[in-house]
């Protein structure tokens, strides 16, 4: 499977393991990816993992 990097638009090739909301590094730009489907293979930029600060 071939998806398209969302940040910098390089090809990335995905395992046939590879599972919905999984998440990957572009090998080109080093982007956090999420994948968002597999049929057709996309990619999104994954959410920012924020700190709550116990609020």
């Amino acid at each position: 499977m071939i998806a398209t990097c969302p940040e910098c638009g390089a090809e990335i090739s995905l395992p046939d393991d590879t599972m919905e909301s999984e998440i990957i590094v572009c090998p080109e730009c080093g982007a956090e990816l999420e994948v968002v489907s597999l049929n057709p293979p996309t990619l999104a930029l994954a959410p920012e993992v924020e700190e709550d600060w116990g609020e």
